[in-house]
């Protein structure tokens, strides 16, 4: 057992502008971060991922980046983040920044001087093709929405962009660019930034002959089968270890859409020196339907539990899992998979158990800890989020039910995850002084902080108890896991275990009362439950999460 402070740790998961606004400009920034540091301290996690907070035009809030060293001065600049690592370590709280090395801004110096022609040399930083002004070099779709290529009217060629167009893809086959990079986390490295998360780090090493994806692909299948895992990538990931990562006691973890059973391992895998920890997306994306995210379908709980076997099975002994329901880019956890209107305490309380409970580091997401809940805006106006409206407009190029579609919005858009913390039930919800730069979900006052810290009961205080549990039992973090009923279709029951302790954990994923008979329930000591109730009777009420000890 390799023991390591993130495998012990809990990630806390900040999306900076909802978090805290100290400014009043509706914006959260990082001083509402600093302010909030004793708050996110009593929960017990030990590490802060931070969504970009680097200078943006902010086409897709953070994630296309102009100065990578250069703290955006909307959330407080340099200064501000200097002061906020301090005040973090101050607290034995690590911090995790977000790398995006897949693409920059088309704003950052490197493109502007690239769009200048061949002879720069900056050109061969991206990835330019030559072409005609209405046949792209293929048939590949920007994951929101449209051709993933942009024509340059100036240098007649057309430039790869996986997301927007303002976020052109570097060309990582350039050493120059690799060399950046390295500069770059050798940068924040020195200041003392305790790791990075890297996002889409699966699609860095492209496929250089281009291929046209099948016809009909739907863009699931394009980022797996084309996108993802090129055919340089662990090359890249083995010479960013052994010339920076190697060199720090920190931790990486890659986003890796596209990443699957068949390809984790190789990222993750102690031997081969890569990352620490992926986020892979079985269980975040089943319920896209054909037609993709927006054509949501129920989930299938049986393959809901599947993904957390198969991936527990397939790093054990070998490599680190990572453990999340939810982030900036899905809807609230407990909408999602729990049932947030009758159940909503129950649910969310049933879904902390569950993150707490398996193998591998877990990840809360900013809210979730109080149980915030999807946000219906009544209509596209609301929303800011650059993949939801591109996929409404096209929709509606496509002549789909726009009524039906506000629905699946309700249901998917990242913006469900987006709307400002709610603090207190004061106007904007403690978030600002001012009217936000989206708006507050409307059951503020309901659901909030305040209310949730004065009252023992509280998904807040449950979050608080299960973490706690989590840090003070090896067996939990480092232990077997087994799935003891795979085949059942509402409970959820496991097993963790080493030489020194077993657990035993019964989460019931229904609104229904279910007979559950564990004969020897009875030997065992009950840790925590989100039911009020010692004595178990066999049965499992609607949503119940129960941990047993022996």
């Amino acid at each position: 057992m390799n023991r390591t402070w993130w495998k012990e740790g809990v990630v806390y998961q900040i999306y900076p502008r909802s978090f805290k606004d100290s400014s009043g400009n509706g914006i959260g920034d990082i001083y509402g971060i600093i302010d909030k540091l004793d708050y996110i301290k009593s929960l017990g996690v030990n590490m802060i991922w931070i969504c970009p907070i680097y200078s943006s035009p902010n086409d897709d809030n953070g994630y296309d980046i102009s100065d990578y060293r250069k703290i955006s001065e909307e959330f407080g600049g340099n200064k501000a983040f200097d002061i906020l690592l301090n005040e973090m370590h101050k607290r034995d709280l690590k911090l995790i920044m977000d790398l995006v090395a897949n693409h920059s801004s088309d704003e950052h110096k490197w493109f502007q001087e690239s769009k200048k022609g061949e002879d720069n040399p900056y050109h061969n930083y991206y990835f330019w093709k030559k072409g005609k002004a209405d046949k792209p070099p293929n048939n590949w779709l920007s994951v929101f929405s449209g051709s993933a290529w942009e024509w340059d009217p100036n240098l007649n060629k057309y430039y790869l962009h996986s997301f927007t167009k303002k976020q052109p893809d570097l060309n990582w086959e350039n050493p120059k660019v690799r060399e950046e990079i390295y500069d770059i986390l050798n940068f924040w490295f020195s200041k003392g930034v305790d790791g990075f998360r890297m996002d889409v780090i699966s699609f860095i090493s492209k496929r250089l002959d281009f291929p046209q994806a099948k016809k009909g692909s739907t863009l699931s299948e394009m980022m797996e089968n084309i996108y993802a895992n090129g055919p340089r990538i662990h090359e890249y990931l083995k010479e960013m270890n052994e010339k920076v990562l190697s060199k720090y006691d920190i931790v990486t973890v890659g986003e890796g859409p596209g990443v699957n059973l068949e390809t984790g391992l190789n990222y993750v895998d102690k031997k081969e020196k890569e990352l620490n920890m992926v986020f892979h997306f079985d269980h975040l994306q089943i319920d896209f339907g054909p037609e993709g995210k927006f054509d949501p379908q129920p989930i299938d709980f049986l393959k809901f539990k599947k993904v957390f076997s198969d991936w527990d099975s397939l790093l054990r002994n070998k490599g680190w899992n990572s453990i999340f329901l939810g982030n900036h880019d899905f809807s609230r956890i407990v909408s999602r998979f729990g049932n947030d209107q009758k159940y909503r305490n129950e649910s969310a309380k049933l879904l902390a158990t569950l993150l707490m409970t398996l193998r591998g580091t877990p990840y809360v997401y900013q809210g979730d800890e109080i149980g915030m809940t999807n946000v219906k805006y009544p209509s596209i106006d609301y929303y800011d989020d650059v993949e939801t409206r591109n996929a409404w407009k096209e929709a509606k190029g496509n002549n789909k039910n726009m009524d039906d579609f506000l629905k699946a919005v309700h249901r998917q858009s990242r913006d469900n995850a987006r709307t400002p913390l709610q603090w207190n039930d004061t106007e904007f919800a403690g978030f600002s002084t001012n009217k936000p730069w989206i708006n507050i979900n409307s059951n503020y006052k309901k659901i909030n902080v305040e209310s949730e810290e004065d009252y023992s009961d509280s998904i807040l205080n449950y979050y608080r108890e299960i973490i706690r549990i989590r840090k003070n039992n090896l067996t939990l973090i480092y232990g077997d896991f087994l799935d003891l009923e795979p085949d059942n279709e509402k409970l959820y029951i496991y097993k963790r275990w080493d030489k020194q302790k077993t657990f035993v954990v019964i989460l019931n994923f229904s609104d229904d009362k279910i007979l559950c008979d564990l004969n020897d329930l009875s030997s065992m000591t009950l840790v925590i439950g989100n039911y009020k109730k010692s004595v178990y009777d066999g049965s499992m009420d609607p949503w119940e999460a129960r941990v047993y000890s022996y």
